[in-house]
């Protein structure tokens, strides 16, 4: 932000008479902690979709570190008149989200605090990080860019000093976390969108892109195309009624586990590894479950099939 900016921001807080406070010691403006917004005119829609996400979301069960948000729509409903408030209610009550599975993040809301104070006064932070890449717990510096919730958990992206570079990091595997005094910059122009690129979700890997295409028999291709499940996805229906699923990813171990998901009704169809790495994991699963089914389950603590490792 400019200085220019800045100073503009700061008038127009003052005409809406939001009281502000300058510091000489720090050089810092501030607003009153007990200072509260005027209440806004909301209307019955703009109401209820607030109420009944955050009443979904942020019920401590739901989505991870979402509850302030909830907390702020109890004053909302608080605000609206008697009517409103009572519609509001009856209707949200009529509204259900159910998300994928969440890691429920317990115990790492210290984490998530000091990666959101990190992002507010641009300090480093040093992490000890359980990583399922290297197998071990690791230690490093990091310039977080950006907070995301990605389908199961959140996550966050920044400058790695053990990696050189960009790394993302499962908020729930940071082990310990320590706000220094060391400031950084966000890089300008940083997007989740670039640093993803064409990733199948959310680790990119180095190297060209992969042309995909994965076949879809017609008792899941309508399943199927009914969903967006990747920005460069081209969709090509076949006499029989499958389905040929064309796609760009940048690398292919993500997508695997998705394809496996399918079960005998996909088939990669191409890049040649693709299908390899495919094979592969179906034959681990006819060894861990015997080719005719009848092989008996593994005692505990037993390891049958080799451990793949997973990136993150």
């Amino acid at each position: 932000m400019s200085r220019r900016t800045a100073f503009r921001d700061l008038e127009t807080l003052r005409e809406a008479g939001v009281p502000l406070h300058f510091d000489k010691a720090s050089s810092r403006y501030s607003i009153a902690s007990d200072y509260f917004l005027r209440p806004t005119n909301f209307t019955s829609a703009e109401a209820l979709a607030i109420v009944a996400l955050t009443n979904e979301l942020g019920g401590g069960s739901d989505l991870p570190f979402f509850g302030a948000a909830r907390s702020e729509a109890l004053k909302i409903q608080v605000a609206l008149a008697a009517s409103m408030r009572r519609d509001v209610q009856s209707l949200a009550r009529c509204i259900n989200i159910r998300l994928n599975p969440l890691d429920r993040l317990e115990g790492a809301e210290a984490v998530y605090s000091q990666l959101i104070e990190s992002l507010a006064q641009q300090r480093i932070v040093r992490i000890k990080y359980r990583s399922l890449t290297e197998w071990e717990e690791i230690e490093t510096k990091l310039r977080p860019y950006q907070l995301l919730f990605n389908r199961h958990t959140w996550y966050v992206i920044g400058r790695s000093s053990l990696h050189g570079g960009p790394r993302t990091f499962n908020i729930g595997r940071i082990a310990s976390i320590e706000l220094l005094q060391q400031k950084y910059a966000r890089p300008r122009g940083f997007s989740v969108e670039r640093y993803l690129g064409n990733a199948w979700n959310i680790m990119p890997s180095p190297g060209p892109d992969e042309s995909v295409v994965i076949r879809f028999t017609s008792l899941v291709a309508n399943n199927v195309a009914e969903v967006t499940w990747h920005k460069t996805q081209r969709l090509e229906w076949l006499d029989d009624g499958s389905l040929d699923f064309h796609v760009r990813v940048s690398g292919l171990s993500e997508i695997v586990w998705w394809i496996l998901g399918y079960g005998d009704q996909a088939e990669a169809i191409r890049p040649a590894k693709l299908r390899k790495l495919v094979a592969q994991r179906a034959r681990n699963l006819a060894q861990l479950y015997g080719v005719d089914g009848s092989r008996t389950p593994a005692s505990p603590g037993s390891s049958p099939v080799p451990r793949v490792k997973q990136r993150g």
